[in-house]
């Protein structure tokens, strides 16, 4: 768990599935948001059982979230956006999928994204983490590449554009990604 002035970043549990469930809703593409799907409880509770999904607090407030899903756990359910994905790049054997991410409206431009980022590869060391983002996300697009992700491939979806980033940092260039 990492402290900054009033911010929490944790490994989120059963307790944040409402405050997950909501800052979701929120950032839908149908309330001007920019997520690109929507999990149901049930699905971000079976995530949380397969790796760990980062939250951040403000005030026990959930103001940020990063969840991430095992291949094994995606090949259950049929999320044809991320299939495109992996068929642009599929990753190593031990590969995940890192998304979504979201930070709420009055937490952003606070490196918030950057920390929960930081709390993911301490939690899971040298793997592989496979992610997509729209081509005009240009907010997603700076803030991953601030974090050294870096673009491996791209491809269409409902006549949308995008593109797609991997990483794999190794203990030393942890170090360096979090300055």
């Amino acid at each position: 768990m990492v402290t900054t002035e009033n911010i929490i970043i944790k490994i989120a549990n059963s307790n944040d599935l409402k405050g997950i469930a909501k800052l979701q809703a929120e950032n839908q593409k149908s309330q001007g948001g920019t997520l690109s799907g929507e999990l149901d409880v049930n699905e971000i509770e079976e995530m949380m059982t397969d790796m760990p999904q980062i939250v951040a607090l403000v005030n026990d407030e959930i103001v940020g979230f990063l969840l991430a899903t095992s291949q094994a756990v995606h090949k259950k359910r049929n999320v044809p956006i991320v299939d495109a994905m992996l068929t642009s790049y599929a990753g190593n054997m031990d590969s995940y999928i890192y998304g979504p991410v979201c930070v709420s409206k009055t937490q952003r431009g606070k490196g918030l994204a950057q920390l929960m980022f930081q709390e993911l590869l301490l939690q899971e060391p040298n793997r592989e983490g496979i992610l997509f983002i729209q081509n005009d996300n240009k907010a997603s697009l700076r803030a991953h590449e601030k974090m050294g992700i870096k673009k491996v491939g791209n491809f269409n979806f409902n006549h949308k554009d995008f593109n797609v980033y991997a990483y794999l940092f190794s203990s030393s260039k942890r170090k360096k990604a979090s300055t």
